[in-house]
């Protein structure tokens, strides 16, 4: 009979890094959601996946000494935390482009991208609540969850935490959201570049008029009418790729 001590060991080593993953999965790891919430839902997957590795996990534990054991706990926990932040990048990067796409088009005040928490500009929050009720239909919350068991195959517990490999796979999703966002946002740059170079001259052609007062109200109407044209094909294409990420990330 397996010791009780063994069970809870086991029990709690999964939850190191499903708790950990949770706290940084987007969609999951929001101030709006209640800490209670996410730790109940922490502790509802990791009892759930556990009959699947307890063998394996049982078998570690009963080799392993205090000092393995330890830092076993500290690589769950680090392991957990980059699968969720791998993830949630994308959504940093979309966050950054709705705050620069609404400083183009004339909805928010001087650019800089607030801290999770502070108050974003309305367009921004419109398009995150979006992108993430999309992550929920679409079902991508169950393929993180499968990305994170099958973690276990390619990282069991007790091999340690590759710093290197995960920094450089880090700095990639970063280039690869990077890229993507900046593609979404590609139309309101060009939008913001002509329409604000066209205001300047005819404020150099004319400076007796406050054209740049004039033109506000229109640029941003513009803006609405661009964005009311693309936001299908944003919401699509960013959940397209993040859908390729999941799968093949």
């Amino acid at each position: 009979m397996i010791p009780l001590d063994v069970s809870i060991l086991s029990a709690f080593l999964v939850f190191c890094r499903i708790g950990s993953c949770i706290m940084m999965m987007p969609g999951l790891s929001g101030y709006r959601l209640p800490v209670r919430v996410r730790l109940l839902l922490a502790v509802a997957v990791s009892l759930a996946i556990l009959p699947l590795m307890y063998d394996d996990l049982v078998n570690f534990i009963r080799n392993a000494n205090s000092a393995q054991l330890l830092l076993s706990i500290g690589t769950e926990m680090a392991t957990g935390a980059i699968i969720g932040t791998l993830a949630r990048i994308f959504y940093l990067m979309l966050q950054m482009m709705l705050v620069a796409i609404a400083q183009f088009i004339g909805l928010s005040s001087p650019m800089g991208l607030p801290e999770d928490g502070e108050v974003l500009p309305s367009l921004a929050t419109l398009m995150i609540l979006a992108a993430t009720t999309m992550m929920f239909l679409t079902d991508q919350h169950y393929e993180m969850l499968r990305g994170l068991i099958a973690s276990y195959r390619q990282i069991p517990v007790g091999v340690g935490f590759g710093g290197r490999g995960a920094l450089i796979q880090a700095s990639d999703q970063l280039s690869a959201a990077l890229m993507i966002a900046m593609r979404l946002a590609s139309p309101f740059l060009i939008y913001s570049l002509i329409i604000n170079f066209a205001v300047g001259l005819i404020n150099k052609l004319v400076p007796q008029i406050p054209v740049y007062f004039i033109s506000a109200p229109f640029i941003l109407l513009g803006g609405l009418i661009l964005l009311y044209g693309l936001s299908d094909q944003m919401l699509t294409a960013f959940s397209a790729a993040f859908n390729l990420f999941l799968r093949t990330g």
